[in-house]
């Protein structure tokens, strides 16, 4: 590792440096403990350890090495580091020591990690990045594979009409958790990658995740194009034929970047179908190792797994056929593959000249395919069944592992010390066990209740501070302070709308009755808030519309600033809000839902559950810990089916909700309500973990893949 800071660092307190460089810190709140008491202002604006030292005084940093206490917890924490990412004794290493000669390579196009490296749009992210940490607990030999995005996804403002204004923020890779690859000879590693007619040259940064390494790609050299250069720069774009490169780039270069540091995957796995031309590349260098095509796509289809994310064709990456031999008839070419045949395998049956599909391309060449929950995997079957029509919908072989979260990451500290002392001081390392939730049971409803507000009111602390900057930064009219929450109360029931905008996940439903929403907000002594927060994509206008709608509608008077939009809701902002609110709402039209990990987040740290019975929830709903809202039949309209469920949203706040949550004894403890949060921790918070998550990955596919393996 090159020694950036080690020239200020005193030698007591040396490592530092490399554990500000390693987001195991992220997730460790002694860790995070440590950092924090480095500099505690600096801390407080970026939560960025790397950027913190980089700042610090050298003098400062002395008086920390000689203060016994922070040598004290310095020593307990790079301890604790040593165990948990330099052990060789691991839970998988213990249970499956000779399943793989080889790490899985984890291609994704985009990793969520933690807030100093934004290089994420959402929920496909977030998983992304749960799944590395995940692994790294439990000792599984991954390496993941992605894009350095420069500028990220966008920062989000609102402007005084109520619209959406993208805006880019250069990031100063001084100042990230990430360092440049290098070749054997110790120069800039740079791979060379066909696309069309030229060639894009790709640099590599490594992200380390606790004991996962991340290589991000970036074609912002000096040897590129000023085109090519910006391939990189920024994460979805618009154009398809830039998205078409970048992930011609991500997937080709990606082996390549592998097979340059002379990593070799056991298994390879696609996280959703953007990373899907790895598998053309690697049916390359089979073909070029002896194999025919046929051959080479066997061999290739062996070791790869596919997930899946998307529940509607018209969610799939999809390119016109005649752009996609563009940048591919060379690569057929060099094979001598007839290109139809090649270019083939991206193609819907019965549909010569139709787009190429990605997810199509992946399905091919994937010998384990999954849905990411269970509801999902049935739809994933019906709409894939076109690549198996001899098969019945029942037996075409798409499964499903239902997706979950990395509970040390998105667990509230002050929830987590709760558990400590009711669960046991090591339900942490045994939380996917159902049985040691059956302790939830044990926690007094007082010491439950006194938490949830307590995280309820460092939630509208925070966005009391955010007000507070935007007025400073005069990016608000005054009257816009009501429409970002400045009234919000942390004694009236909240219930929070927090993710991705889009039409389909019906933000505006709540507005549908507006007098009868006014009427819950409004009410005296049992009031109602609700906080929406999410971007919509810059091309989505239709969404960017229901952004500008529900902002508006915030400043409505009659709503008493009680309705908040929080702009740029990003990766801190979310623990934030699945910590405080009181009730996490999702209203996605039925069987558009893949999985929704979000609300997982939130009934982890006592947050209420209600939901239509779609993606996750489906499955998790029992009737006693959360409210499903509707019917599981889908209306045979979009009008009746927003009929039907804003009609069910209004009778669940008005009848169960709102009266359980204020229902109060003499200490003004809601025990009714008590019994609902701790029986949707008890039942949800070992379902849905990555860890149960990743081990049914390596029970159900890992070990197949490795028995397959040729």
């Amino acid at each position: 590792m090159a020694d950036r800071l080690q020239w200020k660092i005193p030698g007591r307190i040396s490592r530092l440096e490399e554990l500000a460089y390693n987001l195991w810190w992220s997730w460790q709140p002694d860790a995070r403990d440590l950092f924090r008491n480095v500099d505690y202002v600096r801390w407080r604006v970026d939560h960025n350890p790397v950027k913190e030292l980089r700042e610090v005084t050298p003098e400062r940093l002395q008086q920390l090495a000689a203060d016994p206490e922070f040598v004290a917890l310095y020593d307990r924490v790079m301890a604790a580091f040593d165990a948990g990412v330099h052990s060789g004794r691991t839970w998988f290493g213990t249970s499956f020591p000779d399943m793989l000669d080889g790490p899985v390579a984890y291609f994704s196009m985009e990793f969520a990690i933690h807030n100093s490296l934004p290089i994420y749009a959402g929920g496909l992210g977030i998983l992304a990045g749960d799944t590395c940490k995940e692994a790294s607990g439990l000792g599984v030999p991954l390496v993941g594979v992605g894009f350095m995005y420069p500028q990220g996804y966008f920062r989000q403002h609102i402007t005084g009409q109520g619209a959406q204004e993208e805006r880019y923020r250069q990031l100063d890779f001084d100042e990230a958790p990430i360092l440049p690859v290098a070749a054997a000879d110790g120069s800039r590693l740079l791979v060379r990658v066909p696309l069309g007619k030229r060639a894009v040259h790709v640099s590599v940064w490594r992200v380390r995740v606790g004991r996962v390494d991340v290589y991000l790609l970036d074609t912002n050299v000096s040897e590129n194009t000023p085109r090519h250069r910006q391939l990189s720069a920024r994460l979805y774009v618009a154009d398809l034929e830039s998205r078409l490169q970048q992930e011609i780039v991500l997937g080709m270069g990606g082996v390549q970047v592998l097979r340059a540091l002379g990593i070799k995957p056991a298994v390879w796995h696609a996280n959703e179908g953007h990373t899907a031309f790895m598998t053309l590349e690697r049916v390359r260098e089979e073909m070029h190792a002896g194999l025919s095509f046929a051959e080479a796509a066997r061999k290739v289809r062996s070791r790869t797994i596919f997930t899946t994310h998307t529940p509607v064709p018209a969610g799939q990456d999809a390119f016109p056929m005649d752009l996609v031999e563009t940048y591919l008839a060379d690569y057929c070419d060099s094979l001598r593959v007839d290109r139809r045949e090649c270019l083939g395998l991206g193609q819907m049956p019965g549909s010569p000249g139709g787009p190429f599909t990605m997810a199509a391309l992946a399905m091919r060449l994937s010998e384990h395919r999954y849905g990411v929950s269970r509801i999902h995997g049935e739809v994933a079957r019906r709409m894939w069944q076109v690549l198996w029509p001899d098969r019945e919908v029942d037996d075409v072989p798409v499964f499903h592992i239902t997706n979950g979260i990395h509970t040390p990451t998105w667990v509230a500290p002050e929830m987590s010390e709760v558990f400590d002392q009711y669960l046991g001081a090591d339900w942490l390392e045994r939380h996917d066990d159902v049985s040691i939730w059956e302790k939830v049971a044990d926690i007094p409803d007082h010491v439950l209740w006194n938490v949830r507000r307590a995280l309820k009111h460092k939630l509208i602390e925070g966005v009391d501070e955010l007000a507070q900057r935007a007025w400073a930064a005069k990016d608000v009219e005054p009257h816009h302070l009501v429409g970002i929450g400045a009234l919000l109360h942390p004694e009236v029931l909240t219930i929070g709308f927090v993710r991705r905008f889009a039409e389909y996940k019906r933000p505006t439903l709540l507005f549908r009755d507006i007098e009868r929403l006014k009427r819950l907000v409004r009410e005296q002594f049992r009031p109602v808030q609700l906080v929406f927060a999410g971007k919509s994509h810059p091309a989505d206008f239709a969404s960017k519309e229901l952004v500008s709608r529900v902002f508006n509608l915030s400043l409505d008077r009659d709503f008493m600033g009680r309705v908040a939009f929080l702009e740029d809701y990003n990766m801190h902002m979310a623990h934030y809000l699945a910590h405080g609110v009181d009730v996490w709402l999702n209203t996605p039209r039925r069987l558009n839902e893949a999985c929704g990990t979000s609300g997982m987040k939130a009934v982890l740290n006592g947050v209420i559950h209600m939901s239509v019975r779609d993606g996750w929830w489906d499955e998790a709903c029992n009737g006693t810990n959360g409210w499903a809202i509707g019917d599981v039949v889908k209306p045979p309209s979009n009008d009746e089916e927003d009929a039907m469920d804003a009609e069910s949203v209004y009778r669940i706040l008005e009848r169960d909700v709102v009266p359980l949550f204020y229902m109060r004894d003499r200490q003004g403890v809601p025990h009714g309500w008590m019994a609902m949060v701790k029986e949707s921790i008890r039942t949800l918070a070992p379902r849905f973990s990555t860890r149960r998550m990743m081990k049914e990955y390596i029970e159900c596919s890992l070990g197949p893949v490795c028995r397959a393996r040729p």
